[in-house]
């Protein structure tokens, strides 16, 4: 099966157990927000989730919860990231933003409702004994040590006398991406009470390859594949990978940061064929 058919697939079962979480919710706006806020996405991050327990031997029933999970908290980071005081963005998934569709109070409620039923599907029993450090590395990468801090460090950024260096932007978009993929790529060892270090270290390289990506796509991409307004950092005179190293230096940082994510994996062996296919697409994606 291609790549792409595995990520649709994995997406369909984690779109399904989303569903079921919030199927008996109130007829409520902020409710409908919630679900519309869920659907159309890679389901990139549920995938390593997935992928990871499988490496562990864990079935797919025993970790779908978790794949839910971390979709919802990305679904959330979203919602509150498109809204007027943070990027103000029209357009995500070729549809218009939540804010957009509905107003900014249901934005706000509706990305707090999606926090809080990722860290409600992690009590899943089926999780097994592990879910508790799975809950806490959660609150950790979506935080303030995680994901919260990257956005307020992109913020400041906006604001700053002086353009980002390279090292400040590695920091901030190991909190603001790279957090949430090292949470999905290790949830499978935590569950299976294994070392995440092997799947840490590729989730590291992958999710920093991942953003340098994003950063060529703002510049060379197609708004009309994308689903969202290209060229805005640009447009901002925010420092990216691409302004710091260049298009060319860029490709080839990020090409690196993929070999470094398949190193990573040499313990599993061909077992791992599934991440390396995602480290793959992670540079070669259009949206």
């Amino acid at each position: 099966m291609s790549f792409p058919a595995l990520l649709a697939a994995s997406s369909v079962q984690v779109q399904a157990r989303l569903d079921a979480a919030m199927r008996d919710l109130d007829d409520e706006p902020v409710i409908h927000a919630m679900r519309y806020a869920c659907a159309g996405g890679k389901g990139l991050r549920g995938f390593f989730v997935l992928e990871s327990a499988a490496l562990h031997g864990i079935a797919v029933g025993n970790a779908i919860a978790a794949a839910a999970a971390i979709e919802a908290m990305h679904a959330y980071s979203l919602v509150h990231d498109d809204l007027p005081c943070m990027d103000n963005d029209d357009l995500r998934r070729g549809l218009p933003t939540v804010h957009r569709k509905w107003d900014d109070a249901v934005a706000v409620l509706a990305g707090d409702a999606l926090q809080t039923l990722a860290f409600d599907l992690l009590t899943d029993p089926a999780l097994g004994p592990h879910r508790l450090p799975l809950i806490a590395g959660m609150a950790r990468a979506a935080g303030a040590r995680g994901m919260v801090l990257g956005q307020a460090l992109d913020i400041a950024a906006e604001t700053a006398t002086a353009p980002l260096t390279l090292p400040q932007i590695t920091r901030l978009q190991a909190g603001k991406t790279g957090a949430l993929f090292e949470w999905s790529a290790t949830a499978g060892a935590v569950l299976a009470g294994a070392d995440p270090a092997p799947l840490g270290r590729y989730a590291a390289a992958m999710g920093l390859a991942f953003q340098i990506a994003d950063d060529i796509l703002d510049v060379t991409g197609n708004a009309d594949k994308a689903g969202k307004r290209l060229g805005k950092d640009a447009q901002a005179g925010k420092a990216t990978f691409v302004s710091l190293m260049g298009l060319d230096g860029a490709r080839a940082r990020a090409s690196a940061l993929i070999d470094e994510a398949k190193t990573a994996l040499s313990p599993y062996g061909a077992r791992a064929n599934n991440m390396i296919a995602a480290a793959r697409f992670v540079i070669a994606r259009e949206s």
